[in-house]
């Protein structure tokens, strides 16, 4: 991984603000991100001036970094026309002297959005930045709700500065409005909101400009999260296969799950796991009166539950897949957990193991590898709250599951976190809404166990799977024109082409 990868909390970012301002030559922060955003917009739209360009500026640091950013863009020719709500001398003191600059070249101030025919080519949105990250929750009111709501239904490109101004820098949630950025220039590093929640739908393209920062400090704060994104996906990759191999070089994966009813649920998982390589699958039901065979996938091995644990050299089982809530179910998911097997467990044995604390219990203590991977209401069940505090801090809530439960952890959604139990955490960059439907959760439990099976440490298997997941949403997103009626079943197909062109024409390094 590099330190594009690297992803950032607001306190440390303002950590590395403040230790660099404590430097005996401190950088000027606010000028080289004024410049780096200009820059960025002169390459991108900026290459027939002179172009008219609203700047939105808020009272705060972000409000700073707009100023330089009107005053380069002015400098290079452009009409630039600056809004700021409130009195200019009470800007903040780092943003005083970027103002007085603007004002020195003849830049003006108004306060507001003028009216009439007049209309811009851009937008650039300084209003908050971090500004408004998860400790403070405030929504946005007022004078700034209004000049949100109306510059996000022009149809001009809009770009902002650090963190689209609305959405928290932490947790990616809506604080009552949020601006919908073409180009998100963000600063010094990575920040979790602009990947999970609501951020990816608001913040458009993200351009990291790191601004030399980090390089020069001496404590610069270790991040624990990082981007899962497709290099760090095809690192991880299992080698090609040999000539001189068997189906029992790739390992045995068995599906436990399937009762009346939801036994499509425990095939779907199976057909992912063969489809995704592993030698053997076995899928054991627990609906006796299923047929024997998958007739549409007639390589599955169907068992009875009762035969599961008795399989040899089994390497994952996947529990959960319309397991049920049984008696029955419960006794199933008691004899995994004191197994010695690699689990994956999902759906069902999520919401077994919430009703069950003796099951949080034993589950933490296994010295097997535990993957889960629950959804905003599973995990919600597992910590004993509700989906929107889950959805309102991801990253806190993926970072609690695998501690209590001592597991590698997936919360799915818009920007899936994986974590592991050591609270390192990697946000997925790929899947698009075509995921929301029945079953694809289902197929990414094959997929992991496919990937352990052939030799993945379970902490690569779940990166991997998690993201090739995605990877695989975005490949059908474009041959099939849009996200509407996508089905689990095509994943799997699409997903098992993508790995074998990883895999084997991937270009030499």
């Amino acid at each position: 991984m590099t330190s594009t990868d690297a992803v950032f909390l607001t306190a440390q970012i303002r950590d590395i603000e403040h230790q660099a301002m404590s430097l005996p030559h401190p950088p000027r922060l606010m000028e080289k991100a004024g410049l780096a955003a200009a820059q960025v917009i002169r390459a991108r739209w900026l290459k027939k001036p002179p172009r008219s360009v609203l700047v939105l500026a808020g009272p705060g640091n972000n409000g700073g970094d707009a100023f330089v950013v009107a005053r380069y863009l002015k400098e290079w020719g452009n009409t630039v026309t600056v809004v700021l709500n409130g009195d200019p001398g009470r800007v903040s003191a780092d943003a005083k002297q970027a103002l007085q600059s603007w004002l020195d070249i003849g830049g003006d101030i108004l306060a507001g959005i003028p009216n009439g025919d007049r209309t811009w080519d851009i937008v650039v949105d300084g209003l908050f930045g971090i500004g408004l990250d998860h400790a403070q929750h405030r929504p946005i009111e007022g004078i700034y709700r209004e000049w949100i709501d109306t510059v996000n239904q022009w149809n001009v490109p809009i770009i902002a500065l650090d963190v689209p101004s609305g959405i928290g820098s932490d947790d990616g949630c809506v604080h009552g409005i949020a601006i919908r950025a073409a180009v998100t220039v963000t600063f010094i590093g990575l920040k979790p909101g602009l990947f999970t929640s609501d951020g990816p739908e608001h913040c458009g393209t993200v351009i990291l400009r790191d601004l030399d920062v980090l390089p020069q400090l001496r404590a610069a704060p270790q991040p624990q999260c990082w981007l899962l994104n497709q290099p760090l996906a095809k690192s991880l990759l299992p080698a090609p296969r040999r000539a001189n191999s068997h189906k029992g070089s790739f390992g045995n994966v068995a599906i436990l799950g399937g009762s009346s009813g939801m036994v499509g649920a425990a095939l779907l998982a199976g057909r992912s796991a063969l489809h995704l390589g592993a030698g053997r699958v076995y899928v054991s039901l627990l609906d006796d009166t299923a047929p024997s065979v998958d007739f549409s996938q007639p390589e599955l091995m169907l068992r009875a539950a009762s035969e599961v644990f008795s399989i040899p050299s089994l390497n994952c089982l996947v529990i959960g897949p319309g397991l049920g809530q049984s008696v029955q179910a419960l006794a199933w998911l008691e004899t995994a957990l004191s197994s010695e097997l690699t689990l994956v467990l999902d759906a069902d044995a999520l919401n077994l193991v919430a009703q069950q604390p003796r099951l949080g219990q034993q589950l933490n203590q296994r010295s097997a590898a535990t993957l889960l991977t629950p959804h905003p209401a599973e995990a919600a069940r597992l910590l004993n709250t509700d989906t929107l505090s889950v959805q309102n801090d991801r990253m806190t809530a993926a970072r609690h599951i695998a501690q209590q439960f001592n597991s590698h952890v997936v919360l799915k959604g818009a920007g899936s976190i994986c974590c592991f139990p050591n609270g390192n955490r990697y946000l997925n960059t790929s899947g698009n809404p075509g995921l929301s439907t029945a079953g694809t959760g289902d197929v990414l439990s094959g997929m992991i166990a496919a990937l352990t099976a052939q030799g993945l440490t379970p902490p690569h298997a779940l990166l991997l799977a998690v993201h090739l997941h995605g990877a695989a949403a975005d490949r059908l997103l474009q041959t099939q024109h849009g996200p509407v009626g996508m089905t689990a079943s095509e994943i799997i197909i699409a997903a098992r082409l993508l790995l074998n062109d990883w895999i084997y024409h991937a270009p030499a390094a």
